[in-house]
């Protein structure tokens, strides 16, 4: 455990995951061998999303050929590998647990051609046949190429890419084949290519950005058509990863929240235990998120 760890202000304490609903995603998930990116960069929020019928799949392995210096996620190259199978088994996961919500979100798989995308659009085709009812949101890579057609082509009810940090935090909290601006052009042209499915972004707080800072990423998340923002509280997963500048207070999350709606996104979801999924549905209907 970390020193941030050991510290974390009162408003970090989180119920383990409980109820039918947490209950039936653990068992469908590990007995068809998938992973979820809850367990994998160890949210904090996993008991309340799964009991609230959202989960967030990780497709494409668990193995990332990145290496940002924020996540927990395992590095390594996977070589090509691909599992044909995994599309009918996210289906089935889908289906047989009762979510009403799933994210869908991968590891970056640079040693595809396509980055993955030919097999986001098939995980989300075969989700939806098998339960057409279940809204399904994409947390994407950023393919390194012009594949986003391919993934917008399956009709996700979300577009996410998460911009991550502010500019000037990019070269040090990010791997270096990811960029500010290529994060943007992502946003962008998810925008332009499919309108009438909404953009999502997220930013981490509490690496040293300023609030200038933030409210300058507003804008270039507004003017890449980000509809739907994020915000939530960087923590350190092991002591190799980046530390914590500084804990923001609820408070802060609350008037960052407010500045954001003023400046026009639509759906806001900001404070300390908030994460690019959490309570995603919630989120995506426009109810509460607290």
């Amino acid at each position: 455990m970390t020193r941030e760890q050991q510290r974390l202000p009162e408003w970090f304490k989180v119920p383990l995951p409980s109820g039918t609903a947490a209950s039936a995603v653990v068992r469908r998930v590990r007995s068809l061998h998938l992973h979820t990116v809850c367990e994998e960069a160890r949210c904090p929020n996993l008991g309340r999303c799964w009991s609230d019928g959202t989960a967030t799949l990780l497709i494409l392995g668990d193995t990332c050929t990145r290496n940002c210096r924020f996540c927990a996620v395992a590095t390594g190259n996977p070589k090509g590998v691909l599992d044909i199978d995994e599309p009918d088994r996210v289906a089935e996961a889908v289906k047989s647990s009762g979510l009403r919500y799933v994210v869908l979100t991968s590891v970056d798989r640079d040693d595809l051609p396509d980055g993955g995308a030919k097999q986001y659009a098939a995980v989300i085709r075969a989700v939806h046949e098998a339960t057409p009812s279940v809204l399904v949101e994409v947390l994407t890579p950023d393919f390194l190429g012009d594949c986003l057609a391919t993934v917008l082509g399956a009709r996700p009810h979300v577009f996410g890419h998460n911009i991550e940090v502010v500019r000037r935090l990019t070269p040090i909290a990010r791997d270096r084949r990811a960029s500010y601006d290529r994060s943007m052009e992502v946003l962008r042209t998810a925008a332009s290519v499919a309108p009438g499915i909404p953009t999502k972004s997220s930013l981490m707080l509490g690496l040293g950005e300023t609030r200038q800072e933030v409210t300058e990423t507003f804008q270039d998340m507004l003017q890449a058509g980000v509809s739907i923002l994020t915000l939530g509280q960087y923590l350190r997963p092991t002591h190799k990863h980046l530390p914590v500048e500084r804990f923001l207070p609820p408070s802060e999350f609350d008037d960052l929240a407010d500045e954001a709606r003023q400046m026009g996104f639509t759906r806001v979801a900001s404070g300390p235990l908030v994460r690019s999924s959490y309570l995603a549905e919630r989120l995506f209907d426009g109810r509460a998120v607290q």
